[in-house]
């Protein structure tokens, strides 16, 4: 992959990790026919006369347009956007227009509840009704993730939440907070994890448990891909704007590549076992042809041992021109078993041994009657009209916490433990609730402009 030039945007993300984004506007499917939810009764939950789960989307990227597509195709003509709020309006322009076309008047998101700013997402929260249906769709990026949460389940409204969760453990013991608040409340709170809603892996999983596959011996799982690259900070862009708009290099921002792209994988090893990993350690490095200005790492290798012994081998690779693999495998005393495939696909299947190999092939998960991105904000959705019990956050911070555990014992260049990274309250930044436009960024260039790059046995995270 070429460096992009001064001046050019860089790519922020993998082909492979665009394609798995929510793309909205080519997902198919009839919208009001054939929702999950029909025949539901719905309780007194919402405001008289009207059943309307309404919408607030705070964070307009591909991501988050995508996930309002989700819960529209999943809801039907009874869900609708009605706020908007993001740091930048050219985000907000580009996200209105495209839902807009796509969904017409079930984006029902005038100027006045578009939202500009730093405080945009308050405003945006309180377009919803607290005590109804409502969701604020939380699609920002990682470093904000726990003063959004916070704030809406203060003003009482139901949640969905992508991932990264947060970029350090100080943010993600705020997430806890909240999530236990919001149980108290009754709020539901959904979390981007959506492999977890997988009906092929949710038969996996049945089968692991019943021992199908012998006791669990070894998970392995992969995410190798061209990669993304950092170029030079635009003059006419101040720093702060720059490291938000590219999240992904900056560890503060946006958790860094590894965790933006590896904790669904990280989440799969954990559920296939059913455990936490007690701790982790690894290696990781960068090419001596990269020229990146980020904070990225270009390989990540990760041993996690969980309490009895079994290993979970995470392996990430961002670099062009090698071999690429996106997978998760798991290997039983009994049989080896495929979990998932190349972006997420539902690639489920158990084989007679250890040789992954067509003929071998003894059993194939059924075919999904949709994708893991709809099947979330069908269970979510359904949940709501049910007013049943659902809050994700435990789990989802819990995923954070392995990852993380990953990537500072990669980085950090030691073991790490799980008692560790979960009684840590480091913080990139501690004043992430107060940055402003004309804040200074949270981390600074050198004199080549480039990023600070965690060197082992020196830098700290936890």
């Amino acid at each position: 992959m070429p460096r992009p030039r001064p001046g050019n945007r860089s790519r922020e993300l993998s082909s492979a990790e665009k394609s798995s984004r929510r793309r909205f506007l080519k997902q198919g499917g009839a919208l009001a026919a054939g929702t999950a939810l029909a025949g539901v009764a719905i309780p007194a939950v919402h405001a008289a006369g009207d059943d309307t789960i309404r919408l607030a989307l705070i964070g307009t990227g591909g991501r988050g347009s995508g996930a309002v597509g989700n819960a529209i195709a999943a809801g039907g003509p009874a869900v609708k956007l009605v706020a908007m709020a993001d740091l930048f309006p050219d985000r907000i322009k580009r996200s209105y227009r495209a839902l807009k076309q796509r969904f017409g008047d079930q984006i029902d998101v005038p100027p006045e509840r578009r939202f500009v700013g730093f405080d945009a997402y308050r405003h945006a929260i309180d377009c919803l009704r607290p005590g109804t249906g409502d969701v604020a769709l939380l699609t920002a990026y990682s470093y904000i993730r726990p003063t959004h949460l916070e704030y809406a389940v203060v003003r009482g409204v139901n949640v969905f939440m992508e991932k990264p969760f947060a970029p350090d453990p100080g943010g993600l013991h705020r997430m806890l907070r909240a999530g236990k608040e919001a149980q108290r409340k009754n709020l539901k709170i959904a979390a981007g994890l959506m492999c977890r809603h997988s009906v092929a892996r949710q038969a996996l999983v049945d089968k692991v448990r019943s021992g199908e596959l012998g006791d669990l011996l070894l998970i392995r799982a992969y995410r190798m891909e061209g990669g993304a690259r950092l170029g030079p900070r635009p003059p006419k862009i101040d720093e702060l704007t720059w490291q938000i708009r590219r999240r992904v290099f900056f560890h503060w921002a946006g958790s860094g590549l590894f965790i933006e792209l590896l904790i669904h994988q990280i989440d799969e090893c954990c559920w296939l076992k059913n455990a936490w990993p007690v701790q982790a350690h690894g290696i990781g490095g960068r090419s001596p042809q990269n020229r990146s200005y980020g904070q990225n790492l270009d390989t990540y290798t990760i041993e996690y041992t969980f309490a009895d012994g079994t290993k979970a081998l995470v392996f990430s690779r961002n670099m062009p021109g090698c071999h690429n693999h996106f997978a998760t495998y798991v290997h039983g005393t009994r049989k080896a078993a495929q979990f998932s495939g190349n972006v997420h696909a539902p690639t489920t299947r158990i084989y007679k041994g250890q040789q992954f190999e067509k003929d071998a092939i003894q059993w194939r998960a059924p075919k999904e009657p949709y994708s893991p991105w709809e099947a979330e904000w069908r269970v979510l959705l359904e949940k709501i009209r049910r007013d049943q019990p659902h809050n994700e956050t435990q789990r989802a911070v819990y995923a954070d916490f392995a990852s993380i555990m990953g990537r500072a014992a990669v980085h950090m260049g030691r073991v790490v433990t799980w008692e560790e990274v979960t009684s840590s309250r480091f913080q990139f930044c501690p004043e992430v609730d107060k940055l402003d436009f004309g804040s200074p960024a949270p981390v600074q260039a050198d004199a080549q402009g480039r990023y600070p790059v965690p060197v082992p046995g020196q830098w700290n995270e936890l």
